[in-house]
């Protein structure tokens, strides 16, 4: 599976807007938490070889630098990336399947992103983490 964006919408009227995503499944979600950013900020290269996540952001906007990964213990410096551009003027969802490193960057100042995440805290031990500049990007 491939990461992907999952579409939300909005409904505007004379009483305000609700921003909504009917598209969105979370029957598969088992915790979330909020990565709030108070500056422009980058948090990189942290991923999961077993656990999914998804990302929305509830304030601000992110750029989301993603990579899969072809070794656990000693990848190459070299793979490709994929980026997403999430923001709060919008319900989307990213989805980020298993066995992918992330890269966070706050686009705007105060940004918050909330993530969600397919296994409870400490049901795995399933944390990798790369130095920033460990991929030659």
């Amino acid at each position: 599976m491939l990461p992907h964006l999952i579409f939300g919408g909005n409904h505007k009227d004379h009483r305000g807007e609700s921003k909504f995503n009917n598209s969105f499944n979370m029957a598969q979600v088992k915790r979330f938490y909020s990565i709030s950013l108070k500056k422009k900020h980058l948090r990189k290269w942290q991923g999961h070889k077993i656990e999914q996540r998804w990302f929305t952001a509830i304030s601000g906007k992110f750029n989301i630098q993603l990579i899969s990964v072809d070794n656990w213990i000693e990848p190459s410096i070299n793979l490709p990336k994929i980026d997403f551009e999430l923001s709060s003027k919008s319900l989307n969802v990213l989805h980020i399947p298993s066995n992918y490193l992330t890269s966070i960057e706050a686009l705007d100042v105060n940004s918050i992103l909330l993530a969600m995440s397919d296994y409870g805290l400490n049901e795995i031990n399933d944390d990798y983490k790369f130095p920033d500049k460990y991929f030659k990007i």
